[in-house]
């Protein structure tokens, strides 16, 4: 693990497992609902095994931390075993601060929204940092590194089955909406990965390539690949720019192409993901 980015990191983890945290106490623990997560499963198993809720979540997250270590390296382990403690601690402290929370909102499906929104924005800083806050973001990590299943619907799919679970414990109201929950929370991580660091993959046929390219290049310090393409219409050979641009990055050489060549024909399409290999 690189010391220097885990400390560079620090503060947006923080941030992460504060926002999961409030998420957690404020939301989840008042509505009484199981959403798949390791606490929702442990308390399952709470019915059937004669230990505590906190020391059945405290064993699970062991074992999965373990996993974590062995199938995701280091750092990942490292990150989770940080963001796990640090969850803990702020939980503690809202208990200690807090005793006793009820419901904010007064009904179940409004505290299951609320915390479905909440701490997907928490987990999808927390991922983007390449750490977890245990339980089933370790399992989810997993099947994303080698199933490559996005993270939200890897979060569905191993939530969904320790939400079923409930159907041993709970209502079937309960089951229902814990089920139903689980399913949205996995979406809106997808859509808070995706938005926290969006990418657009920008083709570029214009006359001023070579002015593009450098631009692309010298400015904005990123890549670009170039091919030869033929009108269909005229036959003529051109040159395609294509370049994998972030937010500020699309902004700038939209601007820049615009006063460079208004008549360039561009297409612009979303990325979900860029894997790669740096240069040493």
């Amino acid at each position: 693990m690189k010391i220097k980015q885990f400390i560079k990191d620090i503060p947006a983890m923080l941030l992460g497992t504060l926002i999961a945290a409030v998420a957690v106490y404020f939301f989840l623990i008042p509505s009484g609902l199981a959403i798949g997560s390791v606490s929702g499963f442990a308390i399952v198993l709470n019915r059937f095994i004669p230990l505590s809720v906190s020391t059945l979540t405290f064993v699970i997250n062991l074992i999965l931390i373990a996993l974590g270590l062995v199938f995701l390296g280091k750092e990942f382990g490292g990150k989770t075993i940080f963001c796990t403690l640090s969850f803990s601690v702020m939980l503690s402290v809202f208990e200690w601060a807090l005793p006793d929370q009820q419901s904010l909102t007064g009904e179940t499906l409004a505290d299951m929204i609320c915390y479905i929104f909440v701490v997907g924005l928490a987990q999808a800083i927390i991922f983007n940092k390449g750490g977890s806050t245990g339980g089933m973001d370790i399992i989810a990590k997993i099947l994303n590194k080698f199933l490559r299943i996005d993270l939200g619907k890897a979060l569905s799919i191993g939530g969904m089955v320790m939400a079923g679970t409930a159907v041993f414990a709970f209502d079937l109201k309960t089951v229902i909406l814990s089920l139903l929950g689980t399913y949205l929370n996995g979406m809106v991580v997808d859509h808070f990965i995706f938005g926290l660091n969006p990418r657009k993959r920008v083709c570029i046929l214009s006359q001023k390539e070579e002015e593009i390219t450098r631009f692309i290049l010298d400015t904005l310090h990123s890549g670009a690949s170039i091919y030869e393409a033929f009108g269909a219409y005229t036959g003529q050979k051109q040159r395609e720019i294509i370049t994998i641009v972030d937010k500020n990055e699309y902004r700038q050489l939209m601007d820049y192409i615009g006063r460079c060549d208004p008549a360039a024909f561009i297409t612009v399409y979303p990325v979900n993901e860029v894997l790669y290999r740096p240069k040493v």
